[in-house]
């Protein structure tokens, strides 16, 4: 029997960037959205939990990867010392759910809406096709990113895993 994976796990406004066989884990997205990109020749993946559409919503804005627009090049860098081509790149987007869209005034628009947003915008600004995504609702998702082929796995509270 072959060993586990080495799993990381990425907390919020943090990010990880491996080869191979590693598994990235991040557990209780929220609002929060969790980019991946992925270089399938490379075999090389990534991912930033961001926790915040932009740098001015922030008491503090030194952390790239807490915001999509500087979380996405800098992935992107991380990927390149790792053998990927940027121009291979391709995103999967997890996150942005309303978890407290009971308690918000109608028609204002969530934070998690917001992140998947700024999300799609800084993968369009860096030329990165979004493949799959798993975003919105209302339940928060723990989310499995499997470098070796790319495919990431989503537990939600009260669904069925789902593979995307």
């Amino acid at each position: 029997m072959s060993p586990a994976p080495k799993e990381t796990i990425v907390k919020v406004a943090e990010w990880a960037a491996e080869r191979g066989d590693a598994v990235i884990v991040t557990l209780g997205l929220g609002s929060c959205v969790a980019i991946m990109l992925y270089d399938a020749a490379a075999g090389a993946g990534g991912m930033a939990h961001i926790l915040l559409p932009s740098r001015s919503l922030a008491h503090d804005a030194t952390n790239p990867t807490k915001f999509p627009d500087t979380a996405v090049p800098f992935l992107v860098e991380r990927l390149r010392v790792l053998g990927a081509d940027p121009r291979r790149l391709v995103a999967k987007l997890v996150g942005g759910a309303s978890m407290f869209a009971q308690l918000m005034t109608p028609g204002s628009v969530q934070m998690g809406e917001r992140n998947i947003v700024a999300a799609r915008n800084a993968l369009r600004a860096a030329s990165i096709p979004l493949a799959r995504e798993a975003v919105g609702g209302g339940a928060g998702r723990s989310v499995r990113f499997h470098v070796a082929d790319g495919h990431v796995e989503i537990r939600t509270v009260g669904s069925d895993a789902v593979v995307i």
